[in-house]
C-alpha cells in the first residue's frame, strides 16, 4: 500500500513483538497499546492515574507523527487491572477528551506486558481532511 504510513516508537516489544506504534492509511490512524512502560519502571510508578495520563500521552505523541491529533479520536480503548479505579481513569480520559467525546471502552484484565502495568490505551482516529 502506497498511502500506508508506519509510526514507531522504537520499544522493545515493537522489536520482539513486530507492530507498530501506529498506522494511519488514508484518513485513518490506529495506534496500538499504549502503556507507561519505561527501562526504570513505568512512569508514575503504582499511580494509575499517572500512568493514564502517561499512556494518552503517548498516544498523542503517536497521532501527531501520523498527521492527527486528539480532536480527530473517534475511538478509544482501556485495558486495566482494576476495574474499581474507573472513575480515576475516567477524569483523565475527560480531561484529554471533554470535547471530543470519543466512544470509549474499558475493561478489565488479569494482566498486562509487565506486572507492574496498570492501565493500557488504544486510539482510532479518523482525519477529515
Amino acid at each position: 500500500m502506497s498511502n500506508r504510513k508506519l509510526i514507531a516508537a522504537g520499544t522493545h516489544f515493537e522489536k520482539i513483538f513486530g507492530y507498530s506504534r501506529a498506522v494511519r492509511t488514508g484518513p485513518c490512524v490506529t495506534v496500538a497499546g499504549c502503556t507507561a512502560s519505561a527501562p526504570e519502571g513505568p512512569v508514575g510508578g503504582d499511580d494509575i492515574v499517572a500512568q493514564t495520563a502517561e499512556c494518552l500521552r503517548r498516544v498523542q505523541g503517536a497521532l501527531e507523527e501520523a498527521g492527527a491529533s486528539l480532536a480527530d479520536v473517534v475511538r478509544t480503548r482501556f485495558y486495566v487491572t482494576d476495574i474499581s479505579e474507573l472513575e480515576a481513569i475516567g477524569r483523565v480520559h475527560l480531561d484529554y477528551f471533554a470535547e471530543i467525546l470519543p466512544a470509549s471502552t474499558i475493561v478489565e484484565v488479569s494482566a498486562l506486558a509487565h506486572p507492574s502495568l496498570l492501565v493500557e490505551v488504544e486510539a482510532d482516529a479518523y482525519l477529515e481532511n
